[in-house]
């Protein structure tokens, strides 16, 4: 371990808000409240197109099937979008998407309707996650990007967490249009980020124009995907994403509350308590595991959280040895925490890593890259979750896990470390090293 690893320079938590500038405080200034707005709708999808809308249980998994395609198809063109005419605009583009989207699920009565709804706004999360990142770049200093990408994590949870527990309230399957009222109020909570980009924000995240990369960016329209990916770190990196999100969120999203339910017989109750819990665990911790993570490196943070992925699949096999308990329900509860403790240490990670490795000129082309790993494994990890929990192979799929979550330490440690500039690995305050690159 290196002297950095060792003594590790760790600013004080109150010097993030002052040194971070005027525009990235507005960013996050409407984090939670627009993320209140995904809370409200985001436990009642399934249960606002079947029991309120009548299509059928099949119907409605392929409409979510292609919540999670369109996000995925649009990454590509996307990526070339931000590079091209700026983050700004494209994340522009990405609210009225999701503002439309969301409209139309709103009075969305027939399966078109809701494909099309659906389809705006996948293909909105789609744009506004590389979007954002590469926003959040121009803006930030690398120095404290890990800091902002954590803080905003944060405030994502804490804004979800208050609105699924205000839809829990709300939502009445007796009365359709209180969800209604909840898909309108989703659409409304992105008025604010709109209004900061086209006012206050409006000079920033435009496309990169520097000198230094004039060349570059006259030959930026030419640099394939393919390109990118034989770069140094890049594919390695990608990997890592994929890796560590079909480990992680797709499994949690899916494959643990499937596995909770059939193996563990654990209440529909017990399960909300367990994302409540995953919930509280970031929002109470995330600044403080930021705190420890400065001067770390990040390719070893990413182990750390791929131990404690590993302890929560544990604590949820556990959990099949006392099937239908209280134990049972506590383990479960367990597994999301310890999750959500791991969760802290990837978001202010990879997302530094990838815009510490860009080049201006490409960062957009870079974060959708990375994107596609993570959207990658949403698309094929819950399948591969169902296909082998719904055969009573839940022990393959917790044995499963297991292994990935060692191929997670194996790339970081072994492939994406060796490769990977120093200033990118957070052991140098250092910016703008993809230049480098």
């Amino acid at each position: 371990m290196s002297t950095a690893d060792a003594e590790p320079h760790r600013p004080p938590l109150s010097s993030f808000w002052r040194d971070l500038p005027r525009e990235g405080r507005l960013l996050l200034s409407v984090v939670a409240f627009q993320f209140i707005g995904t809370g409200l709708v985001l436990p009642f999808w399934v249960v606002y197109l079947h029991e309120i809308r009548g299509f059928s249980l099949d119907t409605v998994g392929l409409l979510m099937a292609l919540l999670s395609l369109a996000g995925f198809l649009v990454l590509g063109p996307g990526g070339v979008v931000i590079d091209r005419i700026g983050a700004r605009k494209t994340m522009i583009a990405a609210l009225l998407s999701a503002f439309t989207g969301q409209l139309i699920m709103a009075f969305a009565t027939t399966v078109p309707v809701a494909a099309f709804g659906l389809t705006l706004v996948g293909a909105s999360f789609g744009l506004a996650w590389p979007a954002s990142q590469s926003m959040v770049a121009t803006i930030v200093p690398s120095r404290i990007r890990p800091r902002y990408f954590g803080m905003n994590f944060a405030l994502l949870n804490l804004g979800v967490g208050v609105g699924g527990i205000i839809g829990g309230f709300v939502a009445d399957v007796s009365r359709p249009v209180t969800f209604q009222v909840m898909y309108l109020v989703e659409a409304a909570s992105y008025l604010p980020a709109l209004v900061l980009l086209l006012g206050p924000l409006r000079h920033v995240g435009g496309p990169h124009r520097g000198e230094v990369h004039e060349h570059a960016h006259a030959d930026a329209a030419g640099v394939s995907y393919l390109a990118l990916l034989r770069r140094p770190a890049v594919l390695s990196l990608t990997l890592l994403s994929f890796a560590a999100a079909f480990v992680g969120y797709a499994q949690l999203n899916a494959g643990m509350p499937a596995y909770a339910r059939a193996v563990s017989e654990v209440s529909t109750r017990a399960l909300g308590w367990a994302f409540a819990a995953n919930t509280l665990v970031i929002v109470l911790l995330q600044l403080l595991v930021l705190r420890h993570m400065e001067g770390r490196r990040r390719t070893r943070v990413v182990v750390a959280m791929a131990l404690m992925w590993a302890v929560s699949w544990l604590l949820l096999s556990a959990s099949s040895w006392i099937p239908g308990t209280l134990g049972a329900s506590l383990l479960v509860a367990a597994c999301a925490s310890v999750f959500a403790l791991g969760e802290t240490l990837l978001q202010p990670t990879v997302p530094a890593m990838v815009n510490d490795l860009a080049p201006d000129h490409l960062r957009g082309r870079y974060n959708a890259i990375s994107s596609a790993g993570f959207q990658a494994a949403s698309v094929t990890g819950p399948p591969v979750a169902g296909l082998l929990i719904d055969r009573g192979l839940g022990a393959a799929w917790i044995g499963m896990l297991l292994v990935g979550v060692l191929v997670v330490i194996v790339v970081s440690v072994l492939w994406v470390e060796p490769q990977l500039p120093a200033a990118a690995n957070g052991l140098e305050p250092s910016a703008d090293v993809g230049d480098n690159v």
